[in-house]
């Protein structure tokens, strides 16, 4: 986390959202810090969705405010907010399979020469594509086998990896990231946890989805739930704070479920 006083990366104001007859967000606010991983908690149709797609800009909140190092970013695209240092990997990954890791780095950014030609008569940089690649993977202690191997071919921990090295690539603020272990192997589901982890020393925010609160409680610095829409708790995800959690979570009072 940042020093006091520092501005937060994210702040989320009072968000609210329908569908229809459908309270989606109802009044959510919270602030996330440079370096900072922020759990976002709740059973499905909590509002963790709507909530992640409006900061992203694919959803528009009807109300309230989404500042971005204190910039009003509620009413921005989702390209503007990309451009603006926001990466968001959803549990599809939206990886081309038949891509190798460079080439999903670079879709639709790819390094091209010379400049004052039109993007489509530029010649691609392929091997200075390759090398930046190489070097982010590094950096991130992301190992794979073969670079050049398309990532239809790579396991479940390996494209995850690619797609979160991706995010990474461009992203200067934050990594929103959904549910980034669902579908994988305990010892595959440990090395997307360290590279969380890096992105944290590294002083990138995260924003985490996961149901799993091992893993919460493995890697986050703070977690909200929501609960109908509503933001019903924040506090250290911790082994003390384990049983807390999970009844705002199910919204248990007095032992009973409501």
């Amino acid at each position: 986390m940042n020093d006091l006083g520092a501005r937060p990366v994210l702040e989320v104001r009072e968000a609210g959202k329908r569908f229809g007859a459908v309270v989606a967000l109802d009044g959510v606010s919270f602030a996330v810090e440079p370096g900072e991983v922020f759990a976002l908690l709740g059973d499905n149709g909590a509002g963790k969705s709507t909530l992640i797609q409006a900061i992203s800009g694919v959803h528009r909140l009807d109300s309230g405010t989404i500042l971005l190092d204190g910039v009003d970013i509620t009413a921005a695209g989702a390209m503007a907010v990309r451009a603006q240092g926001v990466e968001t990997v959803y549990q599809d990954l939206a990886l081309f399979d038949n891509l190798d890791p460079a080439a999903n780095f670079f879709a639709g950014r790819e390094l091209s020469r010379p400049a004052w030609l039109p993007r489509g008569l530029r010649l691609m940089r392929h091997r200075r594509m390759a090398e930046r690649t190489r070097d982010l993977l590094a950096r991130l202690q992301v190992r794979l086998p073969d670079l050049d191997a398309v990532v239809a071919l790579m396991s479940g921990g390996q494209r995850q990896a690619v797609a979160v090295a991706r995010a990474v690539a461009f992203s200067s603020k934050l990594v929103i990231l959904d549910e980034p272990t669902a579908a994988l192997g305990l010892r595959e589901s440990a090395r997307v946890l360290d590279l969380i982890r890096r992105l944290k020393d590294d002083g990138v925010a995260v924003i985490l989805i996961s149901h799993s609160m091992d893993q919460v409680m493995a890697v986050a610095d703070r977690a909200l739930v929501l609960r109908r829409g509503r933001a019903v708790g924040e506090t250290v995800p911790s082994a003390e704070n384990h049983e807390q959690l999970v009844s705002w979570i199910v919204g248990a009072v007095g032992g009973r479920a409501v």
